[in-house]
């Protein structure tokens, strides 16, 4: 697919290696996990949204994500959308986002660290995040998020149509959050995103 007027890039974003993609965009994959951690993010604090819109004023990445219209087509690349967009996320916009995503998740250190150990002590003592007031709170904003957001026949179809689904979902983005905190975190998470998709 040829991509028309791709937006400029901001310098931070020249630290991310451009992939070898015959169509210069982001897999199917990349675009879903993308938009599953800024909606862990959001679960984590209730400002997550207008955080975002801070962080690209903050970082100067106007030139790709000029407004919250344009953040809202961004995400909806995720094809789970309840409202999907056909036009798809360029490389710069998918180095927008692990950028802000990493951006965010060092700002959560604390808070993301805390209820990952949380989550690792339950399971060895065979209880679950129920048990747990803060990390459960967390899971039912996510859920509430994906719920609200995501299509539910079109996430049934890949496995997170039970309330289960979306815990583990919410878990394993935390784990990542957390991974993306550590050395080269950005760099690392964001070619994660095309294991498997480069030749």
């Amino acid at each position: 697919m040829q991509l028309i007027n791709p937006p400029t890039s901001p310098l931070i974003l020249d630290s991310l290696p451009d992939p070898a993609v015959s169509d210069g965009a982001c897999p199917r994959r990349a675009r879903m996990q993308l938009d599953f951690l800024l909606l862990a993010i959001e679960a984590l604090d209730t400002s997550g949204s207008e955080a975002i819109l801070m962080v690209v004023r903050e970082l100067e990445l106007q030139s790709v994500i000029p407004d919250r219209v344009a953040l809202w087509r961004i995400r909806s690349t995720n094809p789970l959308r309840r409202l999907t967009q056909q036009q798809p996320l360029t490389l710069p916009e998918g180095k927008a986002l692990v950028v802000i995503i990493c951006y965010l998740a060092r700002r959560l250190t604390g808070v993301v660290r805390q209820y990952v150990l949380t989550q690792q002590q339950l399971a060895e003592q065979e209880k679950t995040a129920e048990d747990d007031y803060y990390l459960a709170s967390y899971l039912e904003r996510f859920r509430t998020h994906f719920k609200a957001r995501m299509s539910n026949r079109r996430s049934i179809e890949i496995g997170y149509g039970e309330p289960q689904d979306l815990d583990a979902l919410a878990l394993d983005c935390l784990a990542q959050l957390l991974f993306c905190t550590g050395t080269s975190g950005m760099q690392r998470l964001w070619i994660s995103l095309f294991d498997g998709e480069v030749a």
